[in-house]
């Protein structure tokens, strides 16, 4: 197969790339502008890292380009893939709502051109596209609570099903723009007949994770626990995530690639099994580095859902996809991962 992998030197890409090559049949394409630590205001670099490792492998070829582009993005098409897994994205919400006319433009607008270049050289591409929990918005808030010492949890609810409204709510512009893409993607298979797969994911983290205050947050608590940074936290500490590690929604965009399936709309994450809260991340990072990195609390941010845990039944179903990496098994994956590449983060 031909796969060109969009944002291929982010997390979700780089992982995405990796997994591929490992077949020497498949040809992988991976565009990238590289603009992660721009975006964020980092000084260093951060996803080059990812870009110069799957530099290693002889059946990757890098594109650096941007989605937004028309010449970059027919590059990396060529005369035409097989399959497009489009991560490329603005993934910050505090970034979005700074600048919410460049988060449109390359959420947005971008998805839709890589979908056109798609439909336009080969209208049998499988397109993949990496959507958001924050598509429901503010609706998540709506289900019932209960608060315990550490945590908030569902109150008789197992998680969020693809049955949840996105309509008549708050989002905030990234999860607008993301919900712009999901439902441009969809589209595209019920008008043009392509077959498309959006996943709505949940807290992704995993090995080559870049974390920032506004993005990555596992990442981020680990950086600043092993390198004595002080993190802020919004909200109380409480709010829950169900974790999925990269590995695991690589797995299921594989199964969903190779289905018989003309279409697939889902949620995945790690599910009540893989759940912790921002308290209980901290709890389990001092067991496993001996740290924990001054704290300080401030005002909830907009949109931020106390608790998100992912019903991820219909997904299990369709693809008999199920969890490999138990939350505290890919944190301690994470934590090594980082340690190893320490001059990144100093």
């Amino acid at each position: 197969m031909r796969i060109l992998i969009t944002g291929g030197a982010g997390l979700v890409g780089s992982h995405c790339a990796e997994f591929f090559a490992k077949d020497q049949k498949n040809k992988v394409i991976v565009l990238d502008n590289l603009m992660r630590s721009q975006i964020f205001g980092y000084d260093k670099q951060s996803v080059e890292f990812n870009w110069n490792f799957l530099g290693g492998f002889k059946n990757i070829e890098r594109v650096k380009g941007d989605i937004r582009n028309d010449k970059d993005v027919e590059t990396a098409i060529g005369k035409g893939v097989d399959v497009v897994i489009h991560t490329a994205g603005q993934p910050g919400v505090p970034s979005s709502v700074r600048m919410p006319k460049e988060d449109f433009s390359i959420n947005a607008f971008g998805t839709l051109n890589v979908l056109e270049a798609a439909r336009k050289t080969n209208k049998d591409t499988i397109i993949v596209y990496c959507s958001t929990n924050k598509v429901f918005g503010e609706n998540v808030d709506q289900i019932p609570l209960k608060e315990l010492e550490k945590r908030y949890t569902f109150d008789g609810v197992k998680g969020v099903t693809e049955a949840m409204s996105t309509d008549l709510t708050g989002h905030t512009p990234y999860g607008v723009s993301k919900l712009v893409g999901d439902l441009y993607v969809q589209e595209y298979s019920h008008i043009y007949k392509m077959k498309t797969g959006v996943f709505r994911m949940s807290c992704t983290y995993g090995t080559r994770q870049f974390g920032f205050e506004d993005q990555g947050w596992v990442a981020w608590f680990i950086i600043a626990a092993l390198f004595n940074k002080p993190i802020t936290i919004y909200g109380n500490g409480k709010q829950v995530r169900d974790m999925l590690y990269a590995d695991d929604l690589v797995d299921a965009f594989n199964r969903f690639i190779n289905s018989d399936l003309e279409r697939g709309l889902f949620n995945i994450g790690g599910g009540q099994e893989n759940t912790i809260s921002l308290l209980e991340f901290l709890d389990e990072l001092e067991i496993i580095t001996g740290k924990r990195p001054k704290t300080t609390f401030a005002d909830w941010r907009p949109s931020d859902q106390k608790v998100y845990i992912t019903d991820t039944t219909k997904l299990q179903k369709a693809l008999g996809w199920k969890i490999q990496t138990p939350v505290k098994d890919g944190i301690r994956k994470l934590a090594e991962w980082v340690k190893t590449n320490a001059e990144y983060f100093k």
